[in-house]
């Protein structure tokens, strides 16, 4: 299936901290020209901490765009040249005072394709400890355990909203399922 998009001209509208915005013109399979606005981001990493005793560690906090508070698994952006597996080992012990003994990546997603170049990295801490961090000083986080059994349910009736959350607790519960089966 090639449905290629052929950029002819780009224009940025913007460049932030977190995120830049660009406007670019393409030629569109039909002979056509389109436009496109595009968030350009560095990319993300979320991690699924699981405990010795099985509960998952989230972080509830205020997020802006969705003016509401979110239960999400811990997360944040990649800094210049960072690798996923150094981001995420930074944002565990900054967002939980955690440390992961082992990190496995569990999926990578694009969490919104049709306008942001942002592509997640989703790994799964285990064997934690804790250890001393310091959040953001932007971040105002809650921490609260939960067993996955808790979590899916929250899916289902709205109360975890939150994409990479979502993706990071069903990935989980398919590698459970998967090792159950053997």
């Amino acid at each position: 299936m090639e449905h290629f998009e052929n950029t002819i001209s780009s224009r940025r509208i913007h460049e932030g901290r977190i995120i830049n915005l660009r406007e670019d013109t393409v030629a569109l399979p039909s002979g056509r020209e389109g436009k496109r606005e595009i968030v350009e981001h560095k990319g993300a990493v979320c991690i699924i901490p699981v405990l010795a005793d099985g509960r998952i560690v989230m972080v509830r906090q205020f997020r802006k765009p969705a003016e509401d508070v979110l239960l999400e698994v811990p997360a944040g952006s990649l800094n210049q040249g960072e690798e996923p597996e150094s981001c995420a080992r930074r944002e565990l012990v900054e967002e939980c005072n955690l440390h992961a003994e082992q990190l496995t990546p569990i999926f990578t997603c694009y969490l919104a394709p049709g306008y942001s170049t942002e592509l997640m990295f989703g790994f799964l801490g285990e064997d934690l400890r804790e250890t001393p961090g310091t959040p953001d000083e932007d971040e105002n986080l809650e921490i609260e355990t939960y067993t996955l059994d808790e979590l899916l349910p929250m899916i289902d009736d709205g109360r975890i909203r939150d994409s990479k959350t979502i993706c990071g607790l069903l990935a989980l519960y398919r590698r459970r399922q998967e090792a159950a089966k053997q």
